[in-house]
């Protein structure tokens, strides 16, 4: 969420169990669009269904994020449920843990049609490499 409002995207926050509120999770998926969203970030663990379940009914671009959690084999049961979807519901999957670079694949999605989102982009990965550079001329 952080990485998100760092870019001025506005965001949207809720709890969604595939599992334990499959109706609000169905409403939820379904409408999403129609509220202005434009990509849907989906962290889940153990069994990891909520990603594919969201992309199996929403027309957005969905984005999983493998939790590794209580319920969790060392959280590859979690990367592989959200990996190995069937042709025709895509989710694209960021690594264990990895809502962050989540936030930042949504921001590039929204970016290529949001020129303001873009240039954030582009500023931030400009950053990322002047990190690079300081951390490697401190070295010398």
């Amino acid at each position: 969420m952080d990485i998100l409002k760092e870019f001025d995207i506005d965001i949207e926050v809720d709890i969604v169990s595939a599992h334990r509120t499959p109706e609000k999770l169905f409403d939820y998926s379904k409408n999403a669009h129609k509220r202005g969203l434009k990509v849907i970030i989906a962290g889940a663990g153990g069994a990891a269904h909520l990603p594919g379940m969201v992309a199996s009914l929403s027309p957005l671009p969905i984005i999983g994020v493998p939790v590794k959690s209580s319920n969790s084999i060392d959280g590859w049961d979690s990367v592989l449920s959200i990996l190995q979807m069937p042709g025709g519901v895509p989710v694209a999957t960021v690594a264990l843990n990895g809502a962050k670079n989540a936030g930042i694949l949504a921001a590039q999605i929204i970016g290529s049609s949001d020129q303001n989102v873009l240039e954030k982009i582009i500023d931030y990965k400009e950053g990322l490499k002047a990190k690079v550079y300081e951390s490697a001329k401190d070295l010398q």
